[in-house]
């Protein structure tokens, strides 16, 4: 899965994928590699600019201002380009220098380069992507908050059709209407299949309302993850991954090493040794119960941490 086009190819590829996922972001064009302040310049103390890039969920928003509130705490310049898009464009955008960082899921990262990869836990995942990282690239410290994937459906589905398990739907999956992010297809038709037998009667591009579209019927099967507070305001039932297919997915900042200062390398590693799944769920809470800005949440997080 890794590409390797002219840097006119990248950005053209990531414009086209943005408008396809209906991506923003704020503060300017979020793919102009040439506005940011070079990420080899990025130093504590305002030396510099770290561009801290998001994807196109909230979750993904509010780590991503933890991390620049945090660092500007610390003296580090910072701009902020939130909700980019899929990782396919996030990716390439930290490798080439356009962005200095984003925060990552472990597991997921090391699937989208090495989709044959076999790691499961935490230090497998990890030290698996240490060596499949182009050396332009860095993982830091992983957190213990997770968000793994999970296939989930309805609790009345779940009586129904006597489905616990992923083993269990594949038993009925070939009936079953499945949703989830645009590249959710790509990403996991084969593997369920060869894990699983799973083969379902349609994939639908669901994005940020999949959890909703399980519970209207729109699809019965979805992708959620498994900090979404809809999993429990939906009565939805996560399906137990037997076969461990989705891997850790532990909450871990991607960098550009050109962009590494000890600075940064330091503040990060400290949000991470913090941050825990539990209390990712309650900011989620907030955000998606209480209406609260990312922004809000993250510095309440840093504060009460002693972070920010």
């Amino acid at each position: 899965m890794r590409r390797m086009f002219s840097t006119a190819a990248v950005v053209l590829s990531a414009a086209l994928t943005l408008t396809a996922c209906g991506g923003g972001g704020g503060g300017g064009n979020p793919l102009d590699t040439t506005s940011a302040a070079p990420t080899g310049s990025a130093t504590g103390g305002g030396g510099g600019t770290v561009v801290i890039g998001s994807f196109d969920f909230d979750e993904s928003v509010l780590l991503g201002s933890i991390y620049a509130q945090a660092l500007e705490a610390k003296g580090v310049t910072v701009e902020e380009k939130p909700r980019i898009g899929s990782r396919e464009v996030v990716y390439d955008q930290v490798k080439s220098g356009g962005l200095t960082l984003v925060p990552e899921y472990n597991g997921n990262l090391l699937a989208f380069i090495d989709q044959q990869n076999k790691a499961a836990t935490t230090e497998e995942v990890n030290a698996a992507l240490k060596e499949k990282l182009p050396a332009e690239l860095e993982v830091l410290e992983s957190s213990p908050a997770e968000d793994k994937d999970t296939l989930s459906i309805s609790k009345d589905t779940q009586s129904k059709q006597s489905v616990n398990t992923m083993e269990d739907l594949a038993k009925v999956s070939k009936d079953m209407i499945v949703g989830g992010p645009p590249e959710f297809k790509k990403r996991w038709e084969a593997p369920f299949k060869e894990v699983y037998g799973i083969q379902f009667k349609q994939w639908k591009p669901t994005g940020p309302a999949t959890a909703d579209a399980i519970k209207d019927g729109s699809i019965q099967v979805g992708n959620v993850f498994s900090t979404d507070p809809k999993i429990t305001a939906n009565n939805l039932v996560p399906l137990q991954d037997t076969k461990n297919i989705f891997p850790a997915q532990n909450v871990t900042p991607l960098l550009n090493k050109a962009g590494a200062t000890d600075t940064v390398r330091t503040t990060l590693n400290a949000i991470s040794a913090k941050l825990t799944t539990d209390s990712l769920l309650d900011m989620m809470q907030k955000i998606a119960v209480n209406k609260d800005e990312p922004a809000t949440v993250a510095k309440e997080w840093l504060s009460a941490n002693g972070l920010g």
